[in-house]
């Protein structure tokens, strides 16, 4: 491979997993940090370390000219973003080229055109991908916008054509709450984002979310099959699982290949997901948008196809065509994955921030904890409280929801109030048991169920 030196330039578990995947393919890491870090796992475990900034986001792990200044001074030639902070940031990519640097990821071109949801909509009707009905790119004027939506059919999703996490996003019932919510979500998103374009889509009912992981090398395209995403709160995903229970052999098919054909579209290089809405009901999917980074959730695709993400987009970057070709591609039996946040879920996901007492990892077969913990850790209250994850996989789905029950009987987090008892209540909920869930499921549920969420 013709890199020798990556830098890291992120935090939390995802820093933990990209320096060990590096380390695996014989490469030399850089972390690089905030004040706030300074004791974090990550820069511990790296062969170099770097401070940036202070806790602040925007003065750190936010600031393109830190990160580039770090990578000149420790004579790292690639960098890699992860996921959030400037993972789809194009002219973070554009700025890592000029440098001479090699960024982990897709061109600028293609993370500004696939970033953008307008123009990724764009992009998979000309691939041939269905999408949800609504808008053709960026909505110009609100009055016809407003009259769109109803010849769309109410309800609609305004929706920021910038950035992710369920900001710059509003449901409209009427066309009296479609005037008074887009200009909040506009303005929500130019926050956040710095772009405060929009645009709509029908909204599907008892939708499930599906994605497809995704692989190119520039010239070859791969899909390491899908994962279902439907347990969200305040849309945001919770518990992912590969595959879906809900699809066919037939729709399993024809969805991968359309994802496909998207990455080839647009050329695609490095590691990317694509998100579908699945209607039950009908059967059909419709693209929704790409994300053009490593997913939190890449780990349970990882163990239903037993190939590398992160090893496999370092090498794509690293000059190498993908290892596996699609008829090497298979997949068995059933993987899951719940995020451990420090959260109390008994006190409406409050923060928790704190010292981790004892720690208590749960291990056996099928079972894996990626996580940036050790005993006696201060977790930072500056940033997203995910402390990690928890994956497990089994012969089948029945099984691996026994065993996730048992891995969360095993962690243990002294000093930390976090999300497992949500996870423990979720694995005994019997519409989850069946897989009878939907991306709108969670929220009334957890109104119903408080009484079960508090820590044992």
């Amino acid at each position: 491979m013709s890199l020798y030196k990556i830098l890291i330039a992120n935090r939390g578990e995802i820093a933990v997993r990209i320096i060990r995947a590096a380390k695996e393919l014989g490469l030399k890491t850089v972390q690089v940090y905030s004040s706030a870090d300074e004791t974090s796992l990550a820069v511990q475990m790296a062969d170099e370390a770097v401070e940036i900034g202070p806790p602040a986001a925007k003065k750190s792990y936010l600031d393109i000219d830190a990160v580039l200044k770090a990578a000149r001074e420790t004579g790292a030639d690639a960098i890699h973003p992860g996921y959030g902070f400037l993972a789809e940031n194009a002219e973070f990519a554009d700025a890592v080229a000029a440098a001479g640097i090699t960024f982990v990821g897709p061109s600028g071109d293609v993370i500004r055109r696939m970033g953008d949801k307008a123009s990724a909509r764009q992009a998979a009707t000309e691939a041939g991908v269905p999408t949800v009905p609504g808008s053709q790119g960026v909505i110009d004027d609100l009055n016809e916008a407003c009259r769109l939506a109803e010849n769309i059919g109410f309800p609609v999703m305004i929706k920021a054509t910038a950035g992710g996490g369920g900001r710059g996003i509003r449901i409209a019932n009427s066309a009296g709450e479609f005037m008074a919510l887009a200009p909040q979500a506009s303005s929500e998103a130019e926050a956040a984002f710095g772009d405060g374009g929009l645009y709509l889509e029908k909204v599907i009912e008892r939708a499930r979310h599906i994605e497809v992981q995704i692989l190119g090398d520039g010239e070859n395209f791969i899909h390491c099959y899908e994962r279902e995403c439907s347990l969200q709160r305040r849309r945001q995903k919770v518990w992912e699982e590969a595959p879906s229970a809900a699809l066919s052999s037939d729709v399993r098919e024809r969805l991968c290949a359309s994802a496909v054909a998207l990455a080839a579209a647009v050329r695609y290089k490095g590691a990317g997901t694509i998100e579908y809405l699945y209607d039950d009901a009908s059967g059909d999917y419709y693209f929704i948008e790409m994300n053009t980074r490593i997913q939190v959730e890449h780990p349970v695709t990882e163990s239903i196809t037993g190939i590398d993400l992160l090893a496999e987009m370092i090498a794509v970057a690293g000059g190498q065509p993908l290892s596996v070709r699609q008829e090497d591609v298979t997949y068995r039996g059933h993987a899951i994955e719940v995020r451990i946040n420090a959260e109390d879920p008994a006190a409406n996901f409050m923060p928790f921030p704190g010292v981790v007492g004892d720690l208590r990892i749960p291990g056996g077969p099928g079972v894996r904890f990626d996580h940036m913990l050790y005993q006696g850790y201060q977790i930072p209250p500056f940033y997203d409280s995910l402390l990690g994850k928890l994956i497990v996989s089994a012969d089948s789905r029945e099984k691996a929801i026994i065993r996730l029950k048992r891995a969360i009987c095993e962690l243990g987090l002294d000093g930390l109030k976090t999300t497992a008892p949500l996870f423990k209540a979720l694995a005994e909920a019997p519409d989850v048991l069946s897989g009878d869930v939907h991306t709108k499921w969670l929220e009334p549920w957890l109104e119903a169920n408080s009484d079960k969420l508090s820590s044992q």
